[in-house]
């Protein structure tokens, strides 16, 4: 295939990447209670949460604090852990899906609350659940091309506001069958935050460098879920059949490329659901046991989804050991990110 689609980076590392787990728990069968009027009325069982999508509970912030107030704890959090100060950063992107308004970026509030210095850029890059393995992609360009020295990418999600619209809307006695499928995944999300210090590898012995991958899109099936203040409607049929077919393109078109990505020590992939993790698992032969699982507990939290379950895993991981993310946004997009910790 020609194109720029797989891609290297020569000198760039991440020296810290850290989360903050929003403390309240809401399980799922809370939020069974919540909609059992429209269960009962639509003739539908309790526990599909649980039994289909296998997310048990999700978390939300307490009353007063705001997803980019966690964004900028976590990055707060990274800095300190990686041992950087806020006056050597020169980027910062935020990759947050959750935002209050159109204008300005979310990025603005989050330089401020780091204290970062005003030549430090800043931005925000919005491609779904994978900005923020793009956010990582772009820094890592800049610190190879010697324009910046080190980045800080954050994301925070609320999904509070989001749910409680569909709670609501779910609950009218005008609500369907069909409602309640297309807005099933809606259900699923989480809040929380993380945040990933980058920086350059030859100036940090020890660090976790960012050797490559590749990205791909499908942008023809860019209506298979569309989300908003109001709710996430999805086509859960389509989303899955379509994002495994462009997984497994990407990653043909990897190893067609010279990676080899078949016995890697951790495969640390975007959570959705159970059905979504084990058809990824078995289309690309991954061994399951590397793959850890963070839906259950923490729901698909968007683009932070992905950092925080290599945030978890970090502990347990060791010099040397070989990482793929692997991230699929709507869209659709998808990118496998190599690191070698």
């Amino acid at each position: 295939m020609n194109g720029n689609a797989t891609f290297r980076h020569t000198n760039s590392a991440i020296l810290a990447v850290t989360s903050v787990e929003a403390p309240r728990v809401v399980s799922s069968t809370e939020f069974d209670e919540r909609l059992a009027p429209s269960l009962k009325r639509l003739h539908l069982s309790k526990r599909l949460l649980e039994r289909v999508a296998g997310v048990r509970e999700r978390r939300w912030w307490p009353a007063g604090t705001g997803f980019d107030d966690a964004a900028i704890e976590a990055g707060s959090k990274a800095l300190a852990q990686a041992g950087i100060r806020p006056e050597e950063v020169g980027l910062l992107i935020n990759t947050s899906v959750t935002r209050r308004s159109l204008e300005p970026s979310v990025a603005v509030k989050i330089h401020h609350g780091l204290g970062l210095p005003s030549s430090a850029i800043n931005f925000d890059v919005a491609n779904a659940c994978l900005g923020f393995v793009n956010g990582i992609t772009l820094a890592s360009n800049m610190i190879d091309s010697g324009q910046i020295r080190y980045a800080v990418i954050v994301a925070g999600e609320d999904a509070q506001p989001t749910q409680e619209t569909t709670f609501e809307r779910l609950n009218r006695e005008d609500s369907t069958r069909e409602d309640y499928l297309r807005e099933f995944a809606t259900l699923t999300l989480g809040s929380g935050a993380a945040a990933a210090v980058i920086g350059p590898a030859d100036a940090h012995p020890g660090s976790h460098r960012i050797v490559g991958g590749v990205s791909r899109a499908g942008t023809e099936h860019h209506e298979l879920c569309v989300g908003g203040p109001d709710g996430m409607f999805t086509d859960t049929k389509g989303l899955l059949e379509n994002g495994l077919k462009l997984v497994v393109d990407a990653w043909d078109e990897a190893h067609a490329n010279g990676w080899d990505w078949r016995s890697m020590d951790r495969y640390v992939t975007h959570q959705v659901s159970a059905s979504y993790t084990n058809a990824i698992i078995k289309a690309v032969d991954l061994v399951r046991e590397r793959v850890p699982i963070t839906f259950p507990k923490w729901g698909n939290v968007g683009p932070a989804s992905l950092p925080m379950t290599l945030a978890q895993e970090a502990p347990t991981l060791k010099a040397g050991d070989r990482v793929l993310c692997m991230g699929v946004g709507s869209g659709l997009n998808t990118s496998m990110l190599e690191l070698a910790w």
